[in-house]
């Protein structure tokens, strides 16, 4: 059994439903994108999504676009993420997903990505522009190297979900709002049938993301989703910290990360009780 499949057990067991942090690597830098992993985790984070900055981040709004571009601006290349995974991985409970567009998959190699992948401990890999036809090579790396390749499923033909679901490892990245990332205002009233449809296709658990911004959000994605997933809203926080940082100012620098692992909490406080169904 995977890492991501055992943490979804063991939240199963327990009634609770998965957190699923996002952050961009590298921004403001490295060793802050390890202070507040390692921070997450400590307040119960169940599985981490960690973003590679990518110059051309097609699926993302612009939070998360200025944060790559943050990154990349601080000189933070793939190498560098693999290796703060590296040294995170024996600090960390969460189960670990590196989230990174298809170009520098292929660009670095399928084969070898997959295979560094599995040698840093990262348990699993989101690819959000790749295409289902053009999925196999990545699919059948990853299944050798034991590592998640975790699909996204937008609300869409009933066909290409059930081929999506058929090949998916881990869980399920169901979108629950069609376009780029970014926090909504609301929930999407389609929600719990967008869930019941993918769920009619697998067995793997499935965890919604796009849009989530505020703990009641969170509370009423628990219902019908075994796990939550926050991207933008985070990230956003992150901007404060870039600023203190840039000013050299590391009193408000601390206060803001507080400010964002408090947050972060107050998101994974609703998904420990949550009622499937209700």
């Amino acid at each position: 059994m995977s890492s991501i499949a055992e943490t979804f057990r063991r939240l199963q067991a327990n009634g609770e439903k998965a957190f699923i942090p996002f952050l961009t690597a590298g921004d403001p830098s490295i060793e802050i994108t390890e202070q507040l992993i390692l921070e997450l985790d400590r307040i119960g984070a169940d599985i981490i999504e960690i973003g590679i900055p990518y110059s051309d981040p097609l699926a993302d709004g612009p939070t998360i676009q200025e944060a790559a571009l943050r990154a990349l601006n601080a000189g933070v290349r793939m190498p560098h993420v693999l290796e703060m995974v590296r040294r995170l991985r024996p600090q960390v409970k969460a189960s670990l997903v590196l989230f990174t567009y298809a170009n520098p998959v292929f660009q670095w190699g399928v084969e070898r990505f997959f295979e560094t992948a599995r040698e840093i401990g990262a348990d699993g890999v989101i690819i959000p522009d790749l295409p289902l036809e053009e999925s196999q090579e990545a699919l059948a790396a990853a299944a050798r190297n034991g590592v998640d390749l975790v699909p996204l499923v937008a609300p869409t033909s009933q066909q290409r979900i059930s081929k999506l679901c058929a090949q998916g490892q881990g869980f399920i990245y169901c979108v629950a709002a069609l376009g780029v990332t970014g926090v909504r205002e609301t929930v999407n009233e389609d929600l719990p049938q967008i869930v019941a449809n993918v769920k009619q296709h697998t067995d793997l658990p499935v965890a919604v993301g796009f849009g989530v911004g505020s703990p009641e959000q969170a509370e009423i994605i628990g219902r019908y989703a075994d796990g939550v997933i926050v991207g933008s809203a985070l990230v956003k926080r992150v901007a404060p910290i870039a600023d203190a940082l840039a000013a050299g100012d590391l009193e408000l620098l601390e206060a803001k990360k507080r400010e964002l692992v408090e947050f972060a909490a107050s998101l994974k406080a609703p998904l420990r009780q949550s009622r499937a169904g209700v």
